[in-house]
C-alpha cells in the first residue's frame, strides 16, 4: 500500500467531499423564519448502509468520519469504493476495508468499556497517528528528536505568572480598546471563500454579525447559496453542500457556532464562560497564550493570544464515537474598522475538510434584520 503525500491527500478529500455532501440535495433558498426548528436527524435516517455508528446527529457523524480520515492519514476512498469519487451512492457499497473498520470500531468499545469505565481514552488516532498501518515498534527520532507538542490539547500544565484578566485586558488593549470595542455592535461583510467545497476555488461570500451572539454566513456555491445561520442558540447549515435539506447543528458542532460568534464581538468574550485556566504553547515558532473556557469540568474553547496580543486561534471539540475530534480557527490579516481591529482572514481546519474566508470590505455599526440569524428553508432538490 502507498501512503498518500499531503497534497493528494487534500485533493482527494476535496472531491469526496464533494460527492459526498452534494449527492443528496442541490440549490438553496432564501432564509425563511416561517420554517419549524426540526429535530436533528440521526444517521440512520439519512444513510442507510450504517451498521454500528446509529443513533447519532448527522453532523456528529461527519465529525466522526473525519477522525477516521485523521488517524488513517488518508482520504474517504481509502476505506470505500474508489466509485465514490463521482458517484456518491458508492458510498454505501460494502468493501473489506468497510467491514474491517467496523470490528476496529468493536474493539476500540470493549477496550474503553473493559479498562476505562466506557471513557473515550483509546480511540483510531491513539494507535495509527496518521497511518494505514497501526504503530508497532518505537520510532527513534520522536525519542530522541525534539519534543512534539501539539498546541491544540484540551489539557495542558497552568501558567501561574499570567491571569486570564490580564490576558484579556492586554487584548482589549491591542484591537482598540475596550471603549472602542464596546461601540462595535454589528457588521456585514464581503469577501471570498475557498475550500475543499469548492475545490479550492474563490466563491463570494457575505457575512453578517449582530452583537452579542448572533452570526451568518452566505457562500454563493456554485449549484446555490449556501445558509451557515446561528441566532444566539441554535444553529444550522442549508445549501447545495448539506448531507440533508436542513442540517441543524448539535454538541461540539454547536458550541463552535457559539464561540465564533462571541468572537466576532470581543467585548462579550470574557464574560461568555464561567471558568478560565491559562497555558502556554507554540504556533509556528512563537510563544502564545492559552487562554480556556469552561462552563463546568470539560473544556469548551481554547483562545490563542500572541505577543501583541491579538487572537490567532480558536480550538473547539466535537466528541463522537470515535473519540474527541477539534476544529481549529486561525486568525489572521488584521485591519483597523471604525477604531477596532478586526480579523479580515479566518481558516477553519475541520478533519474532514477545511476553508478559507478572505474578507475585502467590512462595514460596521449597520442595521440587520433579525431574520438573517433564523433557521434558514431547507435547500431543494435540483
Amino acid at each position: 500500500m502507498i501512503f498518500r503525500s499531503g497534497r493528494t491527500f487534500l485533493g482527494a478529500t476535496a472531491i469526496a467531499v464533494l460527492c459526498l455532501l452534494g449527492a443528496s440535495m442541490a440549490g438553496g433558498q432564501a432564509a425563511s423564519a416561517q420554517e419549524p426548528t426540526p429535530a436533528p436527524q440521526v444517521v440512520e435516517d439519512v444513510f442507510s448502509s450504517v451498521a454500528l455508528l446509529r443513533g447519532i446527529p448527522v453532523d456528529t457523524f461527519f465529525e466522526t468520519m473525519g477522525m477516521f480520515t485523521s488517524a488513517m492519514g488518508n482520504d474517504c476512498t481509502f476505506c470505500h469504493a474508489k466509485e465514490a469519487y463521482f458517484e456518491a451512492g458508492a458510498f454505501a457499497t460494502p468493501t473489506p476495508r468497510i467491514q474491517r473498520a467496523r470490528q476496529m470500531i468493536v474493539m476500540m468499545n470493549t477496550i474503553n468499556e473493559t479498562y476505562f469505565g466506557g471513557e473515550a481514552r483509546v480511540t483510531c488516532f491513539t494507535c495509527h497517528g496518521g497511518s494505514d498501518v497501526p504503530r508497532d515498534a518505537p520510532i527513534l527520532s520522536l525519542q530522541y528528536g525534539p519534543p512534539v507538542e501539539n498546541p491544540n490539547d484540551r489539557a495542558f500544565p497552568l501558567y501561574a505568572r499570567e491571569s486570564a484578566d490580564q490576558i484579556f485586558d492586554k487584548y482589549m488593549a491591542a484591537i482598540g480598546g475596550a471603549e472602542q470595542v464596546a461601540t462595535l455592535t454589528s457588521f456585514t461583510a464581503t469577501g471570498t471563500y475557498t475550500g475543499f467545497d469548492t475545490v479550492f476555488a474563490e466563491v463570494p461570500v457575505e457575512v453578517y454579525a449582530n452583537a452579542p451572539n448572533q452570526g451568518a454566513m452566505v457562500v454563493q456555491m456554485f449549484n446555490g447559496p449556501s445558509y451557515r445561520t446561528y441566532d444566539g442558540r441554535s444553529g444550522w447549515w442549508s445549501g447545495p453542500d448539506t448531507p440533508v435539506p436542513l442540517l441543524t447543528l448539535t454538541g461540539g458542532n454547536l458550541g463552535r457556532a457559539r464561540a465564533q460568534a462571541i468572537a466576532s464581538f470581543p467585548a462579550g468574550i470574557r464574560d461568555a464562560f464561567s471558568q478560565w485556566r491559562v497555558g502556554r504553547t507554540d504556533i509556528d515558532g512563537s510563544e502564545v497564550r492559552i487562554v480556556q473556557g469552561s462552563d463546568g469540568d470539560e473544556p469548551l474553547v481554547n483562545l490563542y493570544f500572541d505577543g501583541p496580543g491579538l487572537l490567532v486561534r480558536m480550538v473547539t471539540w466535537t466528541p463522537t464515537p470515535a473519540g474527541i475530534v477539534p476544529t481549529q480557527i486561525d486568525y489572521s490579516d488584521y485591519r483597523d474598522v471604525a477604531g477596532v481591529m478586526m480579523p479580515f482572514s479566518w481558516t477553519v481546519s475541520q478533519t474532514y475538510m477545511q476553508m478559507t474566508v478572505s474578507l475585502s470590505e467590512v462595514r460596521p455599526n449597520v442595521a440587520i434584520d433579525t431574520a438573517r440569524f433564523d433557521q434558514p428553508a431547507p435547500s431543494v432538490p435540483q
